[in-house]
């Protein structure tokens, strides 16, 4: 049956944490993790009641520090915030993580685990033993300092403005005269960015330095011969492997940079220039003025609403309340970290939506993404235990990647004209396909970082520009830019916050293509195994997950190639 998203407020009540609970200190919830461990469950019901009061204390801990990184990354020049989320690091953070660690032991070693129903338990039971199989006391202070360190990146890159005309820009704002037809212009404001980033290459570097020693020190610790090999275990990627990312960057070579150059000789053709630049990138080809869609944060909530009220009423519904709420936070500023994010809040039920928006068609788009990892929270806030509802990036991705799709089918409410329509359709669907290449360089980068933690930074820069010149094709000229290009992997925030979250972005677009195609074939059908898959959470395997969205996980050479033609084939069609 389809699930409908109930979007209402709803708070998860507390059965076991006092409602006026609030966590400042780490003796403010000391007593609630000493009375888990002082019980030991007697039967299967006295277990999941057991499971319960733990979910809940996880939860109460999970929405603590969530509003302590939403309100430092809104506001990275606050130095209370960034100290109010540092403590939470290294104070709280790893005091728990031990009793949890000891928790997950109680649960693995108790007589009535193999009660529990399999069906729901067998995910949550498998996650465990590969968390209790590679968790280190030693590694929870420098897991605490590499949470901190990493806050770090958001600041630095937070300060990141240029100047034009007298005015101070962010680089999201600065962005949107890359769109601009005065090439000129383009190039001077492309000039500034690079600069500028460039500016803090030796401090993004160190930073660099210290999160990888302090990683792979973790990854020794636990018994690994290297940090990839670490995560791999510590992201539960139980269905896929390091050699199979391998093999999926070749078939991004191989299939999708041929059709990327393709629409890059066919811009420098219609641009009617003798050389393609970087900063030729984003005007339009045919000479037309930006698209400007919106102007305020306001704007675009209104647009998103009317979108998603297209595909379905309760998507709407979602971005209402998260409105009515102030869980969103979309404009662009000075002091504000980089990139974008939907935080799941697991107590309040509806999620905080972190972007900065400069008024374009990658604004919508982004909107759209978060929005559909809005709805995956809502879909699965009802699941018993927290544990349920945190997805791995592999299916939440697919969930934000398919909104960016299914809601681009309905952007006649947006577009009033049929040019700009089936112009936005063009830029997206090339998009769409574009970022698997970056994907592949910054997923191999990371792979060959890991594998050899002992280089040096000249190393470094040297198999970054080999790994993203394998990925970028012949087309672009970029000899004028080899200064910047040993470093220019310093404008991604996962490498330094969130290492090896990256390589599910290009599995999950597979995913979402599927998931349209189906939509054009049939939307209710689509649009309901969606919902399926979703308010599912992570009480099935990947596979399973994929399956009940109604399409494969699959990520092999033929996969990519079919589904690469299909794209062509869409886009040809508008």
């Amino acid at each position: 049956m389809e699930k409908s998203a109930d979007v209402s407020v709803k708070t998860q009540p507390r059965i076991f944490v006092a409602n006026d609970l609030e966590i400042n200190h780490w003796e403010d919830i000391a007593s609630y993790f000493d009375a888990l461990n002082q019980v030991s469950p007697n039967s299967v019901l006295e277990l999941e009641d057991w499971l319960q009061k733990l979910s809940e204390l996880e939860s109460v801990m999970q929405e603590s520090l969530a509003w302590r990184y939403i309100r430092h990354t809104c506001n990275t020049i606050d130095e209370k915030l960034s100290t109010q989320l540092n403590y939470f690091y290294s104070e709280i953070e790893p005091k728990a993580q031990k009793y949890f660690d000891t928790f997950n032991r109680k649960i693995l070693a108790s007589p009535f685990l193999e009660q529990l129903k399999k069906e729901k338990y067998f995910v949550y039971i498998r996650s465990l033993k590969k968390s209790t199989e590679i968790f280190r006391e030693e590694n929870l202070a420098i897991q605490a300092e590499i949470l901190s360190l990493s806050s770090e990146y958001g600041k630095i890159s937070g300060a990141m403005i240029i100047e034009h005309d007298g005015n101070e820009l962010t680089f999201n704002q600065a962005a949107n005269f890359l769109k601009h037809n005065d090439r000129a212009l383009r190039k001077s404001i492309y000039d500034k960015i690079v600069e500028r980033r460039f500016k803090d290459k030796e401090k993004l570097n160190e930073l660099f330095n210290q999160l990888l020693e302090k990683r792979h020190q973790i990854a020794i610790n636990a018994g690994f011969d290297n940090y990839r090999d670490y995560m791999f275990a510590e992201l539960g990627r139980f269905d896929y492997s390091a050699s199979d990312c391998l093999l999926f960057h070749d078939a991004i070579i191989k299939h999708i940079v041929p059709a990327v150059e393709t629409f890059e000789a066919d811009r420098k053709r219609k641009l009617n220039y003798t050389d393609l630049k970087p900063y030729d990138l984003e005007v339009d080809p045919d000479g037309k003025a930006p698209l400007k869609i919106f102007s305020t944060g306001e704007e675009l909530i209104e647009l998103t609403i009317k979108n998603f009220h297209s595909i379905d009423t309760s998507f709407a519904d979602v971005i209402i309340q998260m409105k009515a709420l102030e869980h969103l936070d979309l404009e662009s500023r000075k002091g504000k970290a980089p990139g974008g994010y939907n935080y799941p809040l697991y107590e309040t039920g509806l999620p905080f939506i972190f972007m900065n928006a400069a008024g374009d068609l990658r604004d919508v788009v982004t909107m759209a993404h978060e929005g559909g990892h809005a709805i995956h929270s809502v879909l699965s806030r009802d699941l018993e235990l927290s544990a349920f509802k945190s997805t791995p990036s592999e299916i939440a991705e697919v969930a934000s990647m398919a909104m960016e799709l299914i809601a681009m089918e309905h952007w006649d409410k947006i577009f009033h004209d049929e040019y700009s329509l089936k112009r936005a359709k063009h830029i997206q669907l090339e998009k769409i396909l574009s970022v698997f290449p970056w994907i592949a360089a910054v997923d191999a980068f990371q792979h060959w970082i890991y594998e050899n933690p002992m280089h040096s930074i000249e190393e470094r820069e040297n198999a970054w520009k080999i790994i993203a010149d394998r990925s970028s094709g012949n087309i672009v000229d970029r000899s004028d830019y080899q200064k910047y290009s040993g470093s220019s992997w310093h404008r991604q925030l996962h490498i330094f916050e969130v290492p090896f979250y990256y390589i599910e972005y290009a599995i999950a677009q597979l995913g979402a293509i599927g998931i349209w195609k189906n939509y054009k074939e049939n939307p209710s059908k689509a649009l309901a195994q969606y919902k399926t898959a979703l308010s599912a959470g992570y009480t099935k395997t990947l596979p399973e997950l994929y399956e009940m969205a109604g399409i494969s996980f699959n990520f092999s050479e033929a996969y990519v190639k079919e589904l690469v033609e299909f794209v062509l084939k869409e886009k040809a069609a508008i």
